[in-house]
């Protein structure tokens, strides 16, 4: 059931920006995490295409949800009506809005079809070969490529970018002096958003954990605490096995005495 009367809006959202209230975002994969932002009111969630449902749209509730249209060489998704026709598949589902990292070709194609798009400046993961793995902005040469980027995303009719890895500073200014809704991601408190990954959020990273990241819970001791268990139990499971254990009387389905003999007759034994 998609919740069509109560989940807030592309109009909603800019509004939250209107009156400068913040708004708290999340990157989620699972319904656990969708279900688990809902109930804490996280406002918006980003969820990969590959992992949104009709299952995942009710958990998620009233979160406003940012579908991550596949891009790259990984990506299914090449033509702007590749992107039109995935758009359209996923708000069919319920999906308020859509990230998308091509052109700005294929993402004025999409909002000339009235289909909210959320881009991306800053550090960009999807084509870091260009940049390196680090703040982009830190210069005025860089800041200017910054805002001439946003720029050309108003022209084109974005709702959103998600504005990632630069100055706070840079990052205040943008998302003051720009009507689109600027969803910081390591972009310092001046942007409309704070957004994080849930497995950031909840411990869960292997490796590098990025500057911005903020950790709240230790899900990664839990896990491996479940893991030793899981593996106890299925040694324990084994050695039953072997030893004759397991099954008992109880586990196994029983047979009249009389009903056996008859079908042993039966077949000549």
């Amino acid at each position: 059931m998609v919740h069509k009367n109560t989940r807030p809006t592309v109009h909603d959202m800019r509004q939250m920006k209107a009156r400068g209230e913040k708004i708290a975002m999340l990157y989620v994969t699972t319904q656990e995490e969708a279900a688990a932002a809902a109930q804490a009111g996280i406002h918006m969630l980003s969820i990969e295409a590959r992992f949104f449902s009709p299952g995942m749209r009710e958990a998620a509730g009233d979160c406003f949800v940012q579908i991550g249209l596949p891009y790259g060489p990984n990506g299914a998704l090449v033509t702007a009506e590749d992107y039109l026709r995935a758009a359209y598949h996923f708000t069919a589902i319920g999906g308020d809005s859509f990230y998308c990292a091509a052109s700005f070709d294929i993402q004025k194609a999409l909002c000339d079809n009235h289909v909210p798009i959320v881009a991306h400046v800053g550090m960009n993961p999807n084509i870091v070969t260009w940049t390196g793995w680090r703040a982009v902005g830190k210069t005025a040469t860089e800041a200017r490529r910054v805002w001439d980027q946003i720029k050309r995303l108003e022209a084109v009719g974005a709702f959103a970018a998600e504005l990632e890895c630069v100055p706070d500073r840079l990052g205040a200014f943008i998302s003051a002096n720009t009507p689109m809704l600027m969803l910081g991601m390591g972009a310092g408190p001046g942007a409309d958003a704070q957004y994080l990954f849930a497995e950031d959020v909840l411990g869960c990273t292997d490796g590098h954990k990025p500057r911005h990241a903020k950790t709240y819970r230790d899900f990664a001791a839990e896990y491996a605490r479940l893991q030793d268990e899981r593996i106890a139990a299925f040694k324990e499971f084994m050695t039953d096995v072997n030893t004759g254990s397991y099954p008992q009387p109880h586990h196994n389905v029983p047979m009249q005495d009389e009903e056996f003999a008859s079908f042993k007759a039966a077949i000549g034994h």
